[in-house]
């Protein structure tokens, strides 16, 4: 490789940290997820190679020793920066260690260079491991672009790193100092550079892919109470109808009300009566077979749906459901608040003229009688069959 000009090199991997990180800082998002940790850090890297720069006419504690200390709290930012986009609390003890131990050895080994590649060759890429193992452990972050080109690109890092050392420890390599240009040299500079840019933009794509992921989640969920919305619910019926109707299997629809809800918001409060709609959602959800949907249908109202269940077991289903609400009160802010529900089942084998609208009328027109006999009950109803329909007489 021809040797390149190193103090230029230098000049670059600062200004690409410096660019990155006015690119994050650029970016406010209303949740913490690591991307103002991860800023904070490339400063620090371009603090880092700016002081590499002026190897020779500064004084050795700045060039030497706080410049690599600076290096070291770059990848110990990176991985707090992980672990708030997780969500988890910043490992403290394993971000300062790594760092003091930085400053210490090349406060020590100032005179020596082969040695301080050697300790670069060691905490470094043990940083990044602990970056990885927490991007990727206990439990594997969704398979996404931004996961897999950052952990590519600090693995290059740590094998960069890692190799340095060895060849060092070996003296198979030039120890001409860090301002002597080489192939070595120059192939570790420049993929410092590469490095820089790929982990920023995978950690920007793992935001990125989060917000997808959190928009077609959003899409076809209720935001309060997790279960499916209604747009959700009308396109599951609109399919599982048409598979109903072809295959003649029997299929059912539970259409729910909570039972006095406008005088538990008035009550105990518009947030005790959000927490009932979460406490019922998570009861019908825990009674419910893995093919079988429930999602809020609108206001207080819930909507189950049954593929291949027939009538009989849909109410079955719908008496089980009516007392499990009513045997489990919702706790609110150290009160009890009693639940109800009343439920409309409609469920039969669906022909060629039946449509997910006349099973929604259906279920409501039993929820209405339900209601209308005192609530917290239980009432059926058989699909309504539409009228035949009548040929005009020839002219």
């Amino acid at each position: 490789m021809l040797p390149l000009d190193v103090p230029t090199m230098l000049l670059m991997t600062a200004a690409s940290s410096l660019t990155m990180a006015g690119s994050f800082a650029a970016v406010r998002s209303q949740r913490r997820e690591g991307s103002q940790l991860w800023a904070l850090g490339l400063l620090l890297h371009t603090a880092t190679y700016m002081l590499y720069v002026l190897r020779g006419t500064a004084p050795d504690w700045a060039s030497i020793v706080l410049s690599n200390t600076l290096l070291s709290g770059t990848f110990a930012l990176a991985l707090a920066a992980v672990c708030q986009f997780q969500g988890r609390a910043l490992p403290w003890q394993r971000m300062l260690l790594p760092v003091l131990a930085m400053g210490a050895l090349f406060a020590v080994f100032v005179d020596d260079y082969r040695a301080r590649i050697m300790v670069t060759g060691v905490v470094l890429p043990l940083q990044i491991g602990m970056v990885l193992w927490a991007l990727w452990r206990p439990q594997p972050p969704a398979r996404g672009r931004g996961v897999l080109l950052l952990t590519l690109s600090l693995g290059l890092e740590v094998v960069l790193l890692g190799v340095r050392g060895v060849l060092a420890a070996a003296h198979a390599m030039p120890l001409d100092g860090l301002m002597r240009g080489g192939p070595l040299q120059s192939f570790t500079f420049m993929a410092v550079f590469v490095v820089v840019i790929l982990a920023s933009l995978g950690f920007i794509l793992m935001t990125k892919d989060r917000a997808d992921a959190d928009n077609r989640y959003f899409a076809t969920h209720d935001e309060l109470t997790g279960v499916a919305n209604r747009r959700a619910l009308v396109q599951a019926l609109d399919r599982d109808v048409a598979h109903a109707v072809r295959s003649g299997e029997p299929y059912a629809l539970l259409m729910l009300d909570v039972d006095h809800f406008k005088s538990v918001n008035d009550g105990h409060g518009h947030r005790a009566g959000d927490q009932v709609l979460c406490h019922v959602a998570a009861i019908l959800r825990a009674r419910l077979r893995a093919q079988d949907l429930v999602g809020r249908y609108g206001g207080e109202e819930f909507m189950v749906l049954l593929p291949g269940t027939p009538a009989r077991g849909a109410a079955g289903l719908a008496k089980t459901l009516r007392e499990a609400v009513e045997q489990t009160p919702c706790e609110y802010g150290g009160r009890v608040i009693p639940v109800t529900v009343s439920i409309g089942v409609c469920g039969a084998r669906l022909g060629s003229g039946d449509t997910w609208d006349r099973l929604i009328h259906a279920a409501d027109q039993a929820l209405y009688a339900a209601k209308a006999a005192g609530r917290n009950r239980v009432e059926c109803v058989a699909l309504a069959q539409e009228p035949p329909r009548t040929r005009a007489a020839p002219a």
